[in-house]
């Protein structure tokens, strides 16, 4: 895709589960120029299923740190061949999915200063990591490191509150810990440990990139309101381990020019600047331009939510971390796991498995289903850890049943209600300036949107979001290059596509809601102290 006229840009990467994206941005902030490599189709020798090594025991599940390194030379190749103008590169920032980890073995930042414009990176580097296949969020092999971290620390509460998150198999302080448990040869070898984050931003560099804010409260080691990693938790996973992380630093730094290799190999420009990379989360609330107050909800396979926290209020569940562009303040994630499954089941069951028919059952039921209200969990939830379909009459009876067109309102607003309960329960508040972004399947369906727009008492926009993360990551290259913590984010992207509103709150829906939402999650409480497991 080659330009004609020089067009000055700032890249945005992300090196995700499946592949490794480019996206360009100029200043205008257009999309105008996208790459990517596939690892399973693009890089068959790694022998990955879904970018990844499932192993036996179905728990440990890894990836190859130099797959990712040579997905990297074939994508800047591609670009380099379609006539890419690297020279017009003002910065570049990136994402990696969250809580994987790569272990550089003693002596790789010497090869990393020194890297040689003739050759591809991964004939450079493949000497430099002391564990070759990294483990990755997908990994559920560390319950028992898990147990020893919350322990350390005065239990599961205490440790969210200092790190955001109780202990969780994924995050990296407990695979860390398992490395030096079961593999302490590599451990005592390995000279940094780093994020897939930071790790690709230490490609383009030349040197170790620092862990960002952001990226760094997903390890269950990050002190979030203090931003130091917590010397309980470091000593509980494994030792030397703060001097192998290094210190974390603001999301927006600038943490260095890119290296000379990609001047000499590509033609960037020297004064090329690499800006902290974050965690692919993180990067979407950029990419969505959320701001304080604002929720973005993805109704997808899983239902996630992403909230902009001013006070956050640690928990049980749900995962508060540094927000990437606003280092006084905060963000919190929630998964649902019962999201479009659950809706297209009930679809299926209550009526013609037909859309147009859910839509015409929202739309003839009345707000607040006439005090009729469901739990539907088809598979274990994680927040509330439920299972089963639990249904309530107006006198707060179970009942087996309920009609069609009021099932469908039930599951539609029980959905929103749960959401909104528990994001509360980590410290969200709606406010008057509050939107809400809706992504995924379920927000092409305006019926639905209804709803959420209804129960939360605040407009509900759509957005594209088919690159969030990569987009966003452009949009925080040009935050940094602006001064970063200096500089109000939403003033480096207020030039960016606005979201299109897509519904407004009913009149009189927010008393209809507020008298619900209590009464909801008492029942939810309810439901909790009977059943921790399959229901009858």
């Amino acid at each position: 895709m080659a330009e004609h006229a020089p067009r000055r840009c700032c890249l945005g990467w992300d090196f995700s589960t499946q592949q490794v994206k480019v996206v360009a941005v100029d200043a205008e902030l257009n999309v105008f120029y996208e790459e990517s490599v596939h690892f399973d189709r693009d890089l068959p020798e790694f022998g990955t299923q879904g970018g990844v090594h499932v192993h036996k025991d179905g728990l440990t599940v890894t990836s190859p740190v130099l797959m990712w390194v040579q997905a990297l030379d074939i994508i800047l190749e591609k670009m380099k061949a379609s006539g890419f103008d690297f020279s017009q590169v003002l910065a570049l920032s990136g994402a990696g999915q969250q809580h994987g980890s790569i272990y550089w073995k003693a002596g790789a930042q010497q090869a990393l200063t020194s890297l040689s414009p003739d050759l591809r990176l991964h004939q450079q580097l493949q000497d430099c990591f002391s564990i070759s296949d990294c483990p990755v969020w997908m990994d559920s092999s560390t319950t028992a490191q898990c147990r020893q971290l919350e322990a350390a620390v005065g239990g599961a509460q205490a440790l969210s509150c200092l790190t955001g998150s109780r202990a969780y198999e994924r995050f990296t302080g407990n695979q860390i810990a398992k490395i030096y448990q079961q593999n302490p040869e590599a451990y005592s070898h390995t000279e940094r440990i780093s994020l897939v984050s930071s790790f690709a931003a230490s490609l383009f560099l030349g040197s170790y990139s620092p862990i960002d804010y952001s990226d760094g409260s997903g390890m269950n080691l990050l002190q979030i309101q203090d931003k130091v990693w917590s010397q309980t938790c470091l000593g509980a996973c494994a030792p030397h381990l703060e001097e192998k992380l290094g210190p974390p630093v603001p999301s927006c730094s600038v943490v260095g020019a890119i290296s000379s290799y990609y001047v000499q190999r590509y033609g960037f420009p020297p004064g090329c600047k690499v800006v902290a990379f974050t965690g692919d989360n993180p990067a979407s609330l950029a990419g969505m331009r959320l701001e304080e107050g604002d929720i973005a909800v993805s109704l997808g396979t899983s239902d996630t939510l992403f909230l902009w926290l001013q006070e956050p209020m640690p928990a049980l569940e749900g995962h508060i971390f540094c927000n990437p562009v606003d280092s006084q303040h905060y963000m919190a994630l929630l998964c649902f796991k019962n999201g479009s499954l659950m809706r297209e089941k009930i679809r299926d069951e209550s009526l013609s498995r037909s859309w147009s028919d859910f839509s015409k059952a929202l739309q003839s039921t009345e707000m607040g289903n006439g005090g009729n209200l469901g739990f539907y969990f088809d598979v274990m939830e994680i927040t509330p850890e439920i299972i089963g379909r639990h249904r309530f009459n107006t006198e707060n009876h179970k009942v087996a049943a309920f009609p069609g067109d009021v099932e469908v309102r039930a599951l539609i607003e029980g959905q929103f209600m749960a959401k909104r309960i528990h994001a509360e329960g980590l410290g969200y508040r709606v406010m008057s300036k509050t939107k809400i972004l809706a992504t995924g399947g379920a927000s092409h369906n305006r019926d639905i949107l209804q709803v959420l727009a209804d129960v939360f008492g605040a407009p509900v926009y759509v957005i594209d979001t088919a690159n969030s993360a990569c987009v966003g990551c452009a949009y925080r290259a040009f935050h940094g290059l602006a001064g970063g913590t200096d500089v109000p984010f939403s003033e480096v992207v207020k030039l960016a596509p606005n979201p299109r509103l897509a519904a407004t709150p009913s009149p009189g829906a927010s008393q209809v809601y507020e008298a619900l939402l209590p009464h909801y999650a008492k029942l939810e409480q309810r439901i909790l102290s009977q059943t921790r497991g399959p229901p009858e």
